[in-house]
C-alpha cells in the first residue's frame, strides 16, 4: 500500500468517524426533542383530567371506538386491583401498585395492538391511578426518515471526503514524490548535482532544503576526495619513480664504486622518509576524524613545539611571548598544527615571533612575505608557491593546520605585514 493511499484512507476514516459521531448526536438530540414533546403533552393531559370532579374508572377515548389508530391521547383509570384496565398497557402492574400505595409518576414504552405507545402513569386519588398514553407512529416515522437522511448524508460525506482526500494527498505529497524521484535518480546516475525545487517554508519545504544541502555537502566531499586522490597520485608519482630507479641501479649487476653506492643508499633512505612523511600527512587530513578534546595549557603546548623547532632549525631565532591559556583541544593535533606553522616560518626567515593570547596562536616571520596570487591558496592541499618548489615539503603542512583549526571550531588566517614578512593566526574555538 502506497503512502498516498494510506493518507487517503486515514483521512477518509477520520471523516467517517466524525460523520458517524455527528449523525449520532443529531439523531439523539432530535429523538429527545420529539419524545420530550410527547411526554409534556401526556403530563398536561393527566393534569387536566385530574381537575375533573369524580372521575370514574374505565377507558376514556376521544372518539366513538376503542381503537389506537391515529395519534390522539387516550386515558384509562384503574384501581389497585386492576379493575378498569381496558388495555394491557406497559407498566400496568406498576400503575396498580401506584394506585394503592402512591409514589412517583413514571413513563413507559411498549406495543399494544401492534402499535408503539408512550404511557404516563400517575396516582389520581386513593385507590385510583390514571394511565395517559398515545401512539408514537408519527414520532417513529419522523425518526425513521431522519435516520435515512443521516445515512445518505453520511455516505455522501464519506464519499466526498474520499475524493477530497485523494486530491489533498496528491497535492500534499507531491514534494515527497519529487524528493523520492530525485533520490532515485541520484542513486541510479550518481549525479550529485541534482536539486529539488523548494518553494515553501513548511516541514516538507525544509526537508527538501535539507536534502539539497546534504546533496551539496556530499558532492563537495566526493569532489574533494577525487581531488585528493588525483593530487596524492601526482605527488607520489615522482618520488616513487625516483625510488624505483635508484633501487634498480642498486640491484643491477653492474658494480658501483663504494662512494656512489653510499650516495644512492642515502637517496633511497631520504626518499622513503619523504614518502612516509607524505603518507602520515595524508592520514592526518581525514576530515571525518573527530578529535578527542581535553583541558590543555595552550601556552605550554606551544612552548614545547618551539623547543623542538629550535632543535630542527638551530640557525633560526624564535622569540616568544606567551600568556597563560587553557583550552579544550586535542593536544597531538594542535601541536602538529603549531609545528607546521613554525616549520613554514623557519623556511623563510632567520627570526620568528611566536605569541599565545587566549585561544589564539600567532606566528610571524620576517621573510619576503606571501605573493598576492598565492595568498588565497596557501592552505589548499598540495599547493606550493613557485618560490617554494625548490624547498623540501609536500604542500600539506598548511592544509593540516586549516584542518585542525576547523575540527576545533576555529580558523587560521594568513596576511602580509606592512614592514615585511607574513603573520599566521591560528584561533581555536573550544576555549574553556
Amino acid at each position: 500500500m502506497s503512502f498516498r493511499l494510506r493518507v487517503t484512507l486515514l483521512a477518509t476514516a477520520a471523516v467517517a468517524v466524525a460523520v458517524v459521531a455527528a449523525s449520532g448526536v443529531v439523531y439523539v438530540v432530535v429523538r429527545h426533542q420529539l419524545r420530550g414533546e410527547v411526554d409534556t403533552s401526556l403530563v398536561n393531559r393527566a393534569r387536566d383530567f385530574a381537575r375533573r370532579p369524580g372521575p370514574d374508572i374505565g377507558f376514556i377515548q376521544p372518539g366513538p371506538r376503542a381503537s389506537l389508530a391515529g395519534s390522539p391521547t387516550y386515558l384509562q383509570v384503574i384501581r389497585s386491583d386492576g379493575e378498569g384496565a381496558f388495555f394491557d398497557l406497559p407498566g400496568l402492574k406498576d400503575a396498580e401498585r401506584l394506585a394503592g400505595t402512591g409514589g412517583d409518576a413514571f413513563f413507559s414504552d411498549g406495543r399494544v395492538q401492534d402499535v408503539h405507545v408512550r404511557v404516563y402513569s400517575t396516582q389520581l386519588a386513593d385507590g385510583l391511578a390514571v394511565q395517559v398514553f398515545r401512539p408514537l407512529d408519527e414520532v417513529d416515522h419522523t425518526l425513521h426518515r431522519i435516520r435515512l437522511y443521516l445515512l445518505f448524508i453520511g455516505l455522501g460525506g464519506i464519499g466526498i471526503a474520499s475524493g477530497l482526500g485523494l486530491l489533498v494527498g496528491h497535492a500534499t505529497l507531491r514534494p515527497v514524490g519529487d524528493l523520492t524521484a530525485v533520490a532515485e535518480e541520484v542513486a541510479e546516475t550518481r549525479d550529485l548535482s541534482r536539486r529539488i525545487q523548494t518553494g515553501s517554508r513548511d516541514e516538507l519545504g525544509r526537508l527538501a532544503a535539507t536534502f539539497n544541502q546534504m546533496l551539496g555537502a556530499l558532492d563537495t566531499s566526493v569532489k574533494a576526495q577525487r581531488q585528493l586522490i588525483a593530487d596524492a597520485s601526482h605527488e607520489l608519482r615522482t618520488p616513487l619513480a625516483s625510488l624505483r630507479t635508484n633501487i634498480e641501479v642498486l640491484a643491477g649487476r653492474k658494480r658501483l664504486p663504494a662512494e656512489e653506492r653510499q650516495q644512492l643508499l642515502g637517496d633511497v633512505i631520504g626518499q622513503v622518509e619523504e614518502l612516509s612523511a607524505l603518507v602520515a600527512a595524508l592520514v592526518e587530513l581525514d576530515p571525518d576524524a573527530a578529535p578527542e578534546l581535553e583541558e590543555v595549557r595552550l601556552d605550554e603546548l606551544v612552548a614545547a613545539a618551539v623547543d623542538r623547532a629550535r632543535m630542527h632549525s638551530p640557525d633560526v631565532e624564535f622569540r616568544t611571548e606567551f600568556e597563560e591559556s587553557v583550552v579544550r583541544a586535542a593536544p597531538v593535533h594542535v601541536e602538529r598544527a603549531v609545528s607546521n606553522l613554525l616549520d613554514n616560518a623557519a623556511k623563510w626567515s632567520d627570526s620568528v615571533d611566536v605569541a599565545v593570547s587566549g585561544p589564539e596562536v600567532v606566528v610571524r616571520d620576517h621573510g619576503p612575505g606571501i605573493a598576492d596570487e598565492d595568498l588565497p591558496k596557501i592552505f589548499d592541499r598540495f599547493y606550493r608557491a613557485a618560490s617554494a618548489r625548490h624547498l623540501p615539503g609536500s604542500g600539506l603542512g598548511l592544509a593540516i593546520v586549516r584542518q585542525v583549526a576547523e575540527s576545533h571550531g576555529g580558523e587560521v588566517t594568513a596576511e602580509n605585514t606592512p614592514d615585511g614578512g607574513a603573520v599566521f593566526r591560528l584561533r581555536l574555538g573550544t576555549r574553556s
